[in-house]
């Protein structure tokens, strides 16, 4: 604690205290929510507790059954673990919160020294890329662009009158970014963030499944295309057939 190393924590580091901590305790279950830190250092923690990590748990069946999505969301899987440490990284979004019972007891918070010397990776510098709009996975409304937006002037034009009227964060599919219409942060899908919004707006999406992956857990979905065969439609709640050049600013102007 206190230790300036552990502001960007290493995986390295972070594993080992997971199971330095682990064997002092007799630990039965390893839990944390799904993070880039995360998603680093637990597999590491469970090879060397020669444990099976379940990854992107989106549902407790029993004490050692889960559901977890597999093949870019397309299919459910249910793993069952025998391992005597189960290590388990959960996706946040696929629960609501709990409500704390008032009669609820308190846990234990436990203080230890970690070694952040021994380190093999060195956190060299940190770009801060803040914005005015809401953190793209913790937002209630995302308006999000694909690849019909041709390039990142009409990306910016079309996308944010939209999303400041509606006060949301944008997205974009991996098509987007690679094409350079706006930054890797905002890339959604299996290779991107997962997001699950109250409201999903897709305009100019396609709907590949590696996109839908990140998506499939919104509470509403609407989408933008003048293909009426996209396969965005099939996941979509309301869907809206024609010019996005068209639609966006009219809806901007109407809200």
């Amino acid at each position: 604690p206190g230790d300036a190393a552990l502001e960007h924590p290493a995986a390295d580091t972070f594993a080992n205290a997971v199971v330095k901590l682990s064997k002092e305790m007799g630990a039965s279950y390893i839990v944390a929510g799904n993070s880039s830190v995360i998603r680093d250092s637990m597999p590491r923690a469970a090879a060397m507790l020669d444990a099976q990590p379940i990854t992107d748990v989106v549902k407790v069946v029993s004490n050692d059954t889960f559901k977890r999505p597999m093949y870019a969301g397309n299919v459910i899987a249910t793993v069952k673990s025998s391992d005597p440490v189960k290590v388990l990284v959960f996706r946040p979004t696929a629960f609501e919160p709990s409500e704390v019972p008032q009669d609820g007891a308190a846990a234990e918070i436990v203080k230890e020294e970690i070694d952040t010397k021994s380190s093999s990776i060195e956190f060299i510098s940190e770009a801060d890329k803040s914005t005015e709009k809401p953190m793209l996975q913790t937002a209630p409304i995302v308006v999000a662009g694909g690849r019909a937006l041709k390039n990142k002037e009409t990306f910016d034009s079309v996308l944010d009158p939209l999303a400041d009227k509606l006060g949301a964060a944008l997205g974009a599919t991996r098509a987007a970014v690679d094409a350079g219409y706006c930054s890797n942060d905002l890339q959604i899908g299996q290779t991107g963030k997962v997001v699950a919004p109250q409201l999903y707006i897709a305009i100019g999406i396609s709907g590949a499944i590696q996109h839908t992956a990140g998506i499939k857990d919104s509470k509403c979905i609407v989408a933008i295309n003048k293909d009426a065969e996209a396969p965005i439609f099939q996941v979509a709640d309301y869907g809206l057939v024609g010019d996005l050049y068209k639609i966006v600013p009219e809806l901007t102007d109407k809200i």
